[in-house]
C-alpha cells in the first residue's frame, strides 16, 4: 500500500507547477567592504535575507504538496485514505497552517534588528537598546522602523499575514494546536465539550463538535497567505535597500550621522 500511495503522490506532485514566483535570493545592494561598525548589520542581513526567502519558498512547497495529496486521496480507498492522511497529509497541513505565523515573526525579528542597527545613521547619540530576541514583537519593529520611509508600507503589508481574519478562518488552529486540541485535517472531529463564561459571569457547557479542516477549504487560504508573504518580502527589500543606500554612503564619506530625511 505504501508504494502505491507514494507513487501516486510523486506523479501528482511532479505535475503541479508553481502558482507564484519564488522569493528571490542575492538581492542586497549593501557594500561588501563596509567598516567594522557595520559588521552586525551586514551579517544580520546576509542570514535574514537568505532565511526569509527559504521560509517563504518552503511554505509554497508545502502548499504544492497538499495540492498533490488532495488529488491523490480522491482516488484512494478508505484504508489508503486513512493511511495517507495520518502519515503525510496531516503533518504537512499542520505545518502549513502555522507557517504564516512563523514567517510573520521572522520578518518582525529581522526588521527590528536591521532598523535598530541602521538607526545609527539616523539618531545622534544612538544607543544599543534593542530588547533581547525573545522580547521582540511588532511594537519593536514599529519603534525602530519608524525612522525609515519604506517601513509604513511594509507594516501595512505585514499586517495581512497571520492576521485575525486568517486566524478566524482556520478556527484558531495555531493556538488550539499548541494549547488544547485543534481541528483535525480531513478526517475526525474535536471540541465535543466547550466551557463558556457568559457576559453575566454564568458558566455553561456547550456540547457539539468541530468538523475537520478540509484541504479544498484550507489550500486557497494558504495560497492567499503565501501571496501576502511575497508582498511583504518585496516591501522588506525596499526597506533594506533604503537603509543600504544610506549605509553605503556613510561608509564612503566617513560620516557618522546623516540628517533625518
Amino acid at each position: 500500500m505504501l508504494n502505491k500511495v507514494i507513487q501516486k503522490y510523486v506523479e501528482e506532485r511532479q505535475a503541479i507547477e508553481l502558482s507564484a514566483p519564488l522569493a528571490p535570493y542575492d538581492w542586497s545592494i549593501l557594500n561588501k567592504t563596509l567598516p567594522i561598525d557595520w559588521a552586525a548589520y551586514s551579517q544580520f542581513l546576509d542570514e535574514h535575507a537568505r532565511e526569509l526567502s527559504n521560509s517563504i519558498n518552503e511554505f509554497q512547497r508545502h502548499i504544492i504538496s497538499l495540492k498533490a495529496w488532495k488529488r491523490v486521496i480522491s482516488a484512494l480507498n478508505e484504508e489508503e485514505i486513512h493511511f495517507a492522511i495520518s502519515e503525510f497529509v496531516s503533518p504537512i497541513a499542520t505545518l502549513s497552517i502555522t507557517m504564516p505565523y512563523v514567517i510573520r515573526s521572522r520578518f518582525i525579528y529581522s526588521i527590528a534588528h536591521l532598523s535598530h542597527q541602521a538607526n545609527k545613521i539616523k539618531l545622534e547619540g544612538w544607543q544599543d537598546d534593542l530588547p533581547l530576541d525573545d522580547k521582540i514583537y511588532f511594537k519593536e519593529a514599529d519603534t525602530y522602523g519608524a525612522h525609515w520611509k519604506k517601513y509604513l508600507k511594509l507594516k501595512d503589508s505585514l499586517e495581512k499575514v497571520a492576521n485575525k481574519a486568517y486566524d478566524k478562518a482556520t478556527y484558531g488552529f495555531r493556538n488550539s494546536y499548541n494549547h488544547r486540541y485543534s481541528p483535525k485535517i480531513e478526517l475526525g472531529m474535536t471540541g465535543f465539550v466547550t466551557r463558556v463564561i457568559q457576559d453575566d459571569g454564568d458558566v455553561r457547557y456547550a456540547f457539539g463538535h468541530l468538523d475537520p479542516i478540509l484541504l479544498e477549504y484550507v489550500i486557497p487560504l494558504l495560497e492567499q497567505q503565501h501571496i501576502s508573504c511575497l508582498d511583504v518580502h518585496e516591501r522588506y527589500r525596499n526597506l533594506v535597500t533604503e537603509q543600504s543606500v544610506q549605509i553605503n554612503k556613510i561608509a564612503c564619506n566617513g560620516n557618522s550621522v546623516l540628517p533625518v530625511l
